[in-house]
């Protein structure tokens, strides 16, 4: 082929030729990869995006604080059934096919005006950080630098998990509620979010989220909401992963005093 083209050329070939051969090389280095993956025009179309995470502990780990059946129910069913809505949503137009899923998220929301992914991205997201907010053996009190910013912050321990609690009962309808590190003011706050709201759409940084959907308590607390939200804070909340998240966050937001100290 190289003499072929070669004897094709014009006598000026010599001002054109390396982007020529530039062009045969990256066809060539296309037809090799398509020939290797056995790909075609028709099969080219990617069908498979994101898969269902699954929590950091054993699926009964959490009893009897919340059962084994809630989180079949939970994550097992519905969480899942998010995760294949956004990939038939994204068969369709596999425009957003690569995305991390916090840009998923941010990408959807379309500043306020939320295109039909949305919803299902958030979901996922949301869940995911909340099956990380828990573990075996939670609740008690956060330690170290994340236990001085909460003081700082909120005054005490015990004010922050009064303003919790009260947000968690508070909030209408479904959704989630938060503590959050506000990026611009420097500090932690508490968010309450309706339905798939979650805070990264505002470049805030979530240390910890809570479900305050129906279908994430009524197994185990029918609708004694409080009872859910107390046990979280006493008995599920992982403030060592919520220390994790606040040490990594320094390293994008200058908190001033007191230092988080890293293990």
């Amino acid at each position: 082929m190289a003499s072929y083209c070669c004897n094709s050329l014009p006598t000026r070939s010599h001002f054109i030729s390396s982007d020529f051969l530039r062009q045969l090389k990256t066809q060539q280095l296309l037809d090799r990869a398509k020939r290797r993956f056995d790909v075609s025009p028709r099969s080219t179309k990617v069908t498979a995006f994101y898969g269902l995470k699954t929590p950091p502990y054993k699926l009964d780990a959490l009893e009897p604080y919340m059962s084994k059946r809630t989180i079949d129910v939970h994550w097992g069913e519905l969480h899942q059934n998010f995760v294949e809505g956004l990939n038939k949503q994204l068969e369709k137009d596999d425009i957003l096919y690569g995305y991390t899923m916090d840009e998923l998220v941010k990408e959807t929301f379309n500043n306020g005006n939320p295109l039909p992914e949305f919803n299902n991205a958030a979901e996922v997201w949301n869940h995911d950080f909340f099956w990380e907010s828990m573990q075996p053996g939670g609740g008690e009190m956060p330690r170290l630098g994340l236990l001085q910013q909460i003081e700082k912050d909120f005054g005490s321990f015990t004010n922050f998990r009064e303003k919790f609690i009260e947000a968690a009962l508070t909030l209408f309808g479904s959704g989630w509620v938060w503590l959050v590190l506000k990026r611009e003011e420097r500090r932690l706050e508490i968010l309450k979010t309706s339905n798939a709201i979650c805070p990264v759409v505002w470049d805030d940084i979530p240390l910890v989220n809570l479900d305050l959907w129906e279908h994430a308590y009524y197994l185990d607390y029918k609708n004694d909401k409080a009872k859910y939200v107390n046990t979280f804070m006493d008995h599920l909340v992982s403030w060592d992963t919520a220390m994790g998240r606040l040490a990594r966050a320094e390293a994008f937001v200058n908190l001033g005093e007191p230092k988080i100290p890293i293990a």
